[in-house]
């Protein structure tokens, strides 16, 4: 989900943009992510809302179901066409407790037919009888966090498997008949040699995983790794291993016949992942769950991010979330950030909807780059060049407008 603010201050004005215009992107389909704030253990890295204690995972499941009752209104009648149940880790539910949640969805929701349904996973939790019980829910696809085939990646990570469990989860998932399979796999980190990362790589492909999602290791404030490396306990990531990592990710990605269609996610022909993919294009999706967050065209919403407040503001029918109004500047931002990671890239036949004096001030802007061959120019688009991939924070954040 996005954050509440992520919006870069920049010292050009262009008045145009607040001219009152219809919204860019108008849909009919929608989806519904569930945040389930639950782990096992904590990953160093990692900087999500979630809880290492279970004692209220009932009471909070039941408040989930109220917000999906209560909010059923939010998508205004949109066709739901996938459901993404992420966390933490949600595959800590049993096959019963999903089944339960899925009846209040069936309820209150108007469902596609052969809708995308999504279930994150860790490698341990994925055993014989827990993927025979999910046959049993509309679960369709796992998306599962891998993140390393090496037990000093997973060590490193504080992962709460091994790199056998990595192999045999995937194994036993496409064993059940589960084939639509995305797994996670991270880059950068110190104890991943070039080599090793190759290697990664390489099991992905012999495994035949049609979906993979590959992130440099970002070290975020107030977490586990960020404090070891400010007290010396653990090596920093380097940005030029980093870089050479993803350069090496996108050659074998082309080799093997993956595409690149956002900077972080690589699928054969036609595997796209629908839920992420509705994020990129705009789509609107409700965010049930503590830190959950909404979409619906106009504004963002998101829930609080604590679990025994979120519980008892269901209890008590109290306000639980809190909401932004987009602004036109906003909405032309958010349009910048999502495109631009994907390879349908900045439309032109949409910057022109923005008005010409936002095309020309947009068209200045690019030509610095595609002369630095950051960005190419086609017949239709905007399109980050590989190089200007490495470095697409910082393009896409100087191309934002000013409020």
């Amino acid at each position: 989900m996005f954050p509440k603010s992520c919006f870069f201050k920049k010292s050009y004005l262009c008045k145009d943009i607040f001219i009152q215009k219809e919204q860019l992107i108008r849909t009919i389909l929608a989806g519904i992510y569930i945040h389930i704030p639950f782990c096992k253990q904590a990953c160093y890295y990692c900087n999500f809302h979630f809880s290492t204690s279970l004692r209220q995972k009932d009471e909070l499941l039941l408040a989930i179901h109220k917000e999906l009752v209560e909010r059923k209104t939010y998508l205004k009648g949109q066709v739901i066409e996938t459901v993404y149940f992420g966390g933490g880790t949600p595959s800590l539910l049993s096959a019963k407790e999903i089944l339960q949640l899925w009846a209040v969805i069936e309820e209150h929701y108007q469902l596609k037919t052969n809708l995308e349904v999504t279930l994150e996973a860790n490698p341990d939790d994925l055993t014989l009888d827990y993927l025979e019980a999910l046959k049993e829910t509309p679960i369709n696809r796992f998306s599962i966090g891998i993140q390393s085939f090496f037990d000093n990646d997973l060590v490193y990570m504080n992962r709460a498997h091994n790199a056998a469990h990595a192999k045999e989860c995937i194994q036993a998932a496409q064993a059940a008949g589960f084939d639509n399979l995305t797994i996670d796999l991270i880059y950068g980190t110190p104890t991943t040699s070039h080599q090793q990362w190759r290697e990664n790589l390489r099991t992905a492909f012999e495994l035949n995983i049609p979906h993979i999602s590959c992130y440099a290791l970002t070290v975020e404030p107030r977490t586990a790794l960020a404090h070891f490396i400010e007290k010396g306990k653990t090596a920093n990531t380097d940005d030029n291993h980093i870089a050479e990592q993803f350069e090496i990710l996108l050659d074998e990605m082309e080799t093997n016949g993956y595409e690149q269609y956002e900077i972080s996610n690589f699928c054969l022909p036609g595997n796209y992942a629908k839920h992420n993919s509705n994020y990129w294009t705009g789509k609107h999706y409700l965010g049930v769950g503590p830190a959950a967050h909404s979409f619906d065209g106009e504004s963002r919403q998101w829930n609080i991010a604590h679990n025994p407040k979120y519980i008892k503001a269901l209890a008590q029918q109290e306000s639980y979330w809190e909401r932004e109004l987009l602004t036109i500047q906003n909405q032309f931002n958010e349009y910048i950030m999502t495109s631009l990671r994907t390879k349908w890239g900045v439309r032109i036949d949409q910057l022109i909807e923005w008005g010409s004096t936002t095309k020309m001030w947009f068209e200045k802007k690019a030509l610095t780059y595609i002369q630095e061959g950051l960005m190419e120019k086609t017949k239709q688009a905007y399109i980050l060049t590989a190089k200007g991939k490495i470095v697409s924070d910082a393009i896409i954040s100087d191309l934002f407008m000013d409020e």
